[in-house]
């Protein structure tokens, strides 16, 4: 974090650790997903009909958060639990 309170990552978004590092826990980043690639994130979810467009919520490590339908919802779960959300193309 600096001093505004934002979060700027400006390291290789593929390096997890230096990510996870660099948000101190701090940090998520919304991911969109198709619900066939449901269960390699969330192995615990039941079977989800084919083609939906969905959003994951992931710790700056990747450890899954959240499942939705919706970005906005994804933000504002992070926003809720103050996490700072990230853009990560």
């Amino acid at each position: 974090m600096n001093g505004n309170d934002s979060f700027e990552f400006r390291g290789d978004i593929h390096d997890v650790a230096a990510l996870a590092e660099a948000g101190g826990g701090k940090v998520a980043y919304v991911r969109p997903i198709r619900s066939e690639q449901v269960r390699q994130l969330f192995p615990q979810v039941p079977e989800i009909q084919p083609g939906l467009k969905l959003f994951a919520l992931l710790a700056a490590d990747g450890t899954p958060i959240l499942l939705t339908d919706s970005k906005d919802a994804a933000i504002a779960n992070a926003w809720a639990n103050d996490l700072e959300t990230v853009s990560v193309h």
